[in-house]
């Protein structure tokens, strides 16, 4: 009997052994220094080398935007856009707007047909799909205002790299495949991108290394009045396309102030508008921070119904409220102020979901890419940028100008097309979005950082379009909330809402099965089909010990470099 007894008794101490062990973290690089986390090594090892000479956060931002153009041709770019939030080591905060424009030629109903119906696929493939691109003003203007090494420093190795050629990875073999269809639809000839590349693949680019080598020559001023000008409105034109010299000579990069907002003991800097990510990640975290997220349990069924319903909130005042500001009166302060989405979560009940069907924009007073790419840069200074980068869909507008070396975004689909109608991410936009001339776009983009007790904490964003938002969400309370380390957080699964369509995205197999029942039994309706990925995240968390986590996405080629 007393030898059953121990048996049963070393039996349940295995069971719960088990059952509470949890699994190893995944740590990701640790730095004593510096970090550089995009989405190729390429571009990380630039961005890191940059840092080693003694140059700041700003001139590795400047070196890893180009060198991502190189070897991230899915989304870095010359021909985008994006937004950078910055954090100095004195503390001083800003952000940089350097999102592509409306051509001065387009309209309002430029994507619609004679019964007002939109023309599919007019604002996401082909040339009338290109806003005016502002990656290279962006450049400039940081490295101008910020930059501390001499700009040839910055350009040279990335020309070097377009020269040399940059491997095909399986998953950029794999890519390229897929979109080839549509490069034929696209192009007027074959492109570099037609030739069936194969992994372990040397893509060199010589075209695209003139066109730095211009830029290096004469600054600025060569991409949007000099040669290269003259070379890209041609070939847009040529191709049946609006933008004109004047688009480019008019465009500029804008400093902007960003969303700052506490949640718990952290500081928030996010990106303010024409990008609604900071607004909407100040709603979802004040919608949820009345509740005990760590009671409830990592990706269970309360955590999941709570930030699904904040979701839910934030995305339909995104539809009403959010455009370019300098265009339209946005209500920051309005949307988010703690009061303000305490009343928007009134109505929300754990028994069952509020239907978005039932569900509009809040009530005030008035006096977005999926195929994106971030990187996060901390100096050893003490500096921290933020930026995320984009053509907006995969290989942006698929148009890729042979002679410059690089593909054109497709970022016109951002605005509203017709109010109430989706775009390419299913995002419904209004009137505070519709297309004007040089008017930007509105965006999902949130490049991000969090301070904690006044100092530098974390730096976080990720691709993802419409997930963009709910991916970083997630990433923070990931660490804040639970405790994971930089790599870890990012490894866990994510999931979405976003109002419309009403049902709540999954990364597939990775949710218990009986939360999902759980869920389904309360009414939401889930999806894990379309959301293979959601969002691909590249972070830095400077650790108690002050040294850097950085973590990269497995889900993509993302990779950390640091020392």
């Amino acid at each position: 009997m007393k030898k059953i007894s121990v048996l049963l008794f070393t039996s349940l101490l295995l069971i719960q052994c088990k059952t509470t062990t949890k699994p190893t973290p995944d740590i990701g690089l640790i730095a004593d220094k510096a970090i550089v986390v995009s989405a190729r090594v390429e571009a990380s090892k630039i961005g890191i080398e940059i840092l080693k000479k003694g140059g700041n956060a700003f001139d590795a931002m400047a070196a890893t935007q180009l060198a991502l153009a190189v070897a991230y041709p899915f989304a870095g770019n010359l021909g985008g856009g994006g937004f950078m939030v910055y954090r100095k080591n004195n503390g001083e905060i800003g952000a940089l707007d350097f999102r592509e424009k409306a051509p001065i030629a387009a309209s309002r109903d430029m994507y619609l047909d004679e019964s007002g119906n939109v023309i599919e696929g007019k604002s996401t493939l082909g040339i009338m799909a290109v806003g005016v691109p502002g990656s290279v003003a962006g450049v400039f203007e940081t490295h101008k205002k910020f930059g501390s090494l001499p700009i040839e420093d910055i350009i040279k190795p990335v020309i070097e790299l377009a020269k040399k050629g940059v491997q095909v990875t399986k998953k950029q073999a794999r890519t390229i495949k897929k979109y080839q269809p549509l490069f034929l639809e696209a192009n007027k000839d074959s492109i570099l991108f037609s030739k069936q590349w194969q992994e372990n693949d040397s893509i060199k680019y010589p075209a695209l290394a003139q066109t730095l080598e211009r830029i290096l020559k004469n600054g600025y001023d060569e991409f949007y009045k000099g040669e290269t000008a003259k070379r890209l409105v041609n070939f847009i034109q040529d191709n049946g396309g609006i933008i004109t010299m004047e688009d480019l000579a008019k465009y500029e990069a804008k400093w902007r102030k960003p969303i700052t907002f506490n949640y718990d003991d952290l500081k928030i800097i996010s990106m303010s508008p024409p990008s609604s990510g900071g607004i909407c990640l100040a709603q979802i975290l004040n919608g949820i921070e009345p509740y005990d997220l760590k009671k409830f349990g990592h990706n269970q069924t309360k955590y999941i119904q709570v930030i699904t319903e904040a979701e839910r909130r934030a995305y339909a005042d995104r539809s009403h409220f959010l455009g370019d500001a300098d265009f339209v009166h946005v209500p920051t302060d309005s949307l988010i102020s703690k009061a303000y989405t305490k009343h928007r979560m009134d109505n929300f009940s754990f028994s069952k979901p509020t239907k978005s069907s039932e569900l509009t924009h809040g009530n005030i007073e008035l006096i977005e890419s999926d195929e994106t790419t971030h990187y996060s840069i901390v100096d050893a200074f003490g500096n921290a940028v933020s930026v995320t980068t984009t053509l907006n869909g995969a290989f942006g507008s698929k148009v890729y100008c042979e002679d410059l070396g690089f593909f054109l975004n497709n970022e016109m689909d951002d605005f509203s097309s017709k109010p109430g109608t989706p775009n390419m991410f299913g995002l419904i936009g209004a009137k505070a979005n519709e297309i004007v001339p040089q008017k930007r776009m509105l965006s999902s983009m949130t490049p991000t950082i969090v301070e904690k007790n006044g100092n530098l904490w974390m730096v976080v964003g990720t691709p993802g379009g419409s997930t963009i938002i709910t991916s970083v969400l997630q990433t923070i309370l990931n660490v804040h909330e639970f405790d994971f380390g930089m790599q870890d957080a990012i490894n866990q699964s994510r999931f979405h809402h976003q109002w419309l369509p009403d049902d709540i995205k999954m990364e597939p197999n990775g949710f218990d099965e009986k939360v999902k029942k759980e869920l389904k039994d309360i009414g939401y309706i889930l999806d894990e089909t379309n959301s293979p990925v959601i969002g691909k995240v590249e972070g830095i968390l400077v650790l108690p010990n002050k040294k850097l986590e950085g973590g990269a996405d497995h889900r993509g080629d993302d990779t950390a470099v640091g020392y």
